[in-house]
């Protein structure tokens, strides 16, 4: 008799897939994208200057005024300095990263622009050809001023060509 193996180490049976509870952040999703322009153009704003300033101001204040045994950061201040380069440390790379993607925004925007522009180029070249053509079929086209002066020709001639006699058959008609 064969023997019956579990489902799951048979071959011809897919594994069961299992979803970890806390999901990996994906480098790659425009959610840090997102967050890194909006964190460039916070720190561009005097809000962030004043912000920072009041905070190392209270810092230095407080280390400097406070009683001894409540001064968490004694005069030079390398924990304030290490908090200091920390925050930069983080802000360099989003700040980079915001600066790449308005820069990748930037080059499509270009891109529809010539393309924008070579399309009404080519508008414009169609419509400077639609307008020559059409001077050109006007050129062959007889004018009012034309007409009148070659209707005035041959009344002129007909006025000739009739005796006084037929004249006043004509206009009677």
């Amino acid at each position: 008799m064969a023997e019956q193996r579990p489902a799951r180490s048979r071959l011809d049976t897919p594994r069961e897939v299992r979803r970890p509870l806390l999901r990996r952040p994906d480098p790659e999703s425009d959610a840090i994208g997102i967050f890194a322009e909006q964190f460039a153009r916070f720190m561009g704003t005097a809000r962030f200057l004043a912000y920072m300033t009041l905070f190392v101001g209270i810092w230095v204040t407080w280390n400097l005024t406070a009683p001894d045994g409540l001064r968490f950061d004694p005069y030079p201040f390398i924990f304030l300095t290490l908090m200091l380069s920390l925050q930069a440390s983080y802000a360099a790379p989003l700040i980079l990263l915001a600066q790449n993607r308005q820069e990748m925004r930037d080059k499509v925007i270009a891109e529809q622009d010539r393309q924008a522009a070579a399309r009404g180029h080519a508008d414009m070249e169609f419509l400077a050809r639609e307008v020559a053509s059409l001077r050109h079929a006007v050129g062959e086209v007889a004018t009012r001023d034309f007409l009148r002066s070659e209707l005035r020709s041959l009344l002129g001639d007909l006025e000739e060509r009739l005796g006084p006699d037929d004249e006043a058959v004509a206009e009677e008609a």
